[in-house]
């Protein structure tokens, strides 16, 4: 186990800044997930650490000693990658254990090691096979065996679930899991999917734009994202955003049509604002019911054990996930019952997260 120091860190490619400035600290033994949508620099954060890509300002510590300006294999990282990595014309035993043989460990505990790492893995059967013979699930192991059996001081994976259909991840995300509790090494997973990124976490980390938005455990991100941007990417559907603007009386939204009562808490009249409110939170009741905001169904998407609500709502899509038993035809009017301390408050400015309000039930215009 190691833990790991990331001060200051940015990466350039020429002129372009792809990475600005990331602090960051992972404890010995800790999961941590790095979140984000394609092109934030997560993978290139990860490629830093490991050491297969430059940095171009700041520093990275692994178990208190700066590896700047240290080789991939000193740094005591072992990386599972998205395409497996797996050389075709070797067996499954010759590549786990292809690591040790280029280290020049003697056959015998060579052998030994490779067992022991298919037991784990469950790749016994396996060992004399070649990749092409392998499943999509069976390669990945077959690359965390090789990741497995330089017993290192990190586990470093880059969306290594990408390529497999959405039951085997499932099962991957399983295994990785009990494995990480198994060795209790320090990991760093790197994802743009936010199941796996909710299921796997200890502590979850969301960048955008080369940045860190956030970092919590995944209740805390869920619960209290800190920002527009966090709010929206974690969760599925995605958190319900309605731009607003303070006035004397409240906060007006939709253009004025919808009103919320609120204590302004110092904020000028007229600011911009943006009030969130995720689909699980809001419960459907009969259109007009006191306090409710009714809108029109536009489509209804059956999941199985609930269902997702798409409506317009004065113009402004916005959607209600439920597990009630409630078959609302498309172009029906139903009701939205929205309490107030499911809402979260964002500047429109800024997208930063705005703690500021005591807001009341929905009204309806005057």
């Amino acid at each position: 186990m190691a833990s790991i120091a990331i001060r200051g860190v940015k990466k350039n490619y020429a002129k372009t800044q792809v990475v600005h400035g990331v602090d960051l600290d992972f404890a010995s033994g800790e999961f941590v997930v790095i979140l984000g949508p394609s092109g934030c620099g997560k993978s290139t954060l990860l490629r830093m650490i490991a050491g297969l890509e430059e940095i171009s300002d700041g520093t990275i510590a692994i178990d208190g000693t700066v590896v700047n300006k240290l080789e991939p294999r000193e740094r005591g990282c072992a990386m599972v990658f998205q395409n497996y990595a797996l050389y075709p014309h070797m067996s499954v035993a010759q590549n786990i254990g292809y690591s040790l043989k280029v280290s020049g460990v003697p056959s015998v505990e060579r052998n030994q090691r490779i067992q022991a790492v298919a037991r784990t893995l469950e790749l016994e059967q396996l060992l004399d096979r070649k990749p092409m013979a392998l499943s999509g699930g069976q390669r990945q192991r077959v690359a965390m065996g090789r990741a497995m059996i330089r017993e290192p001081k990190v586990f470093l994976f880059d969306e290594p679930l990408s390529n497999l259909d959405a039951k085997l991840r499932v099962q991957m995300r399983s295994e990785i899991r009990k494995l990480h509790r198994r060795l209790n090494a320090t990991s760093v997973f790197v994802t743009h999917d936010q199941v796996e990124a909710m299921t796997l976490a200890d502590r979850l980390v969301v960048m955008n734009g080369g940045r860190v938005e956030q970092v919590g455990t995944p209740g805390e991100i869920y619960t209290r994202p800190a920002s527009r941007f966090v709010a929206t990417f974690v969760g599925a559907p995605a958190m319900n955003i309605l731009e607003g603007t303070v006035e004397l009386d409240g906060l007006w939204l939709l253009g004025g049509s919808r009103r919320l009562g609120m204590a302004r808490a110092g904020l000028p009249v007229g600011t911009k604002v943006a009030m969130g409110i995720r689909p699980e939170a809001v419960r459907l009741v009969a259109p007009g019911t006191p306090s409710a905001l009714d809108a029109t169904v536009d489509l209804v998407e059956e999941l199985g054990a609930g269902r997702v609500i798409y409506v317009d709502l004065d113009g402004a899509p916005f959607s209600v996930m439920t597990s009630e038993a409630v078959h609302p035809e498309p172009g029906s009017t139903v009701g939205l019952k929205i309490s107030p301390d499911d809402m979260h408050f964002f500047s429109s400015e800024t997208g930063t997260r705005l703690d500021v309000f005591k807001a009341s039930v929905p009204e309806p215009a005057l």
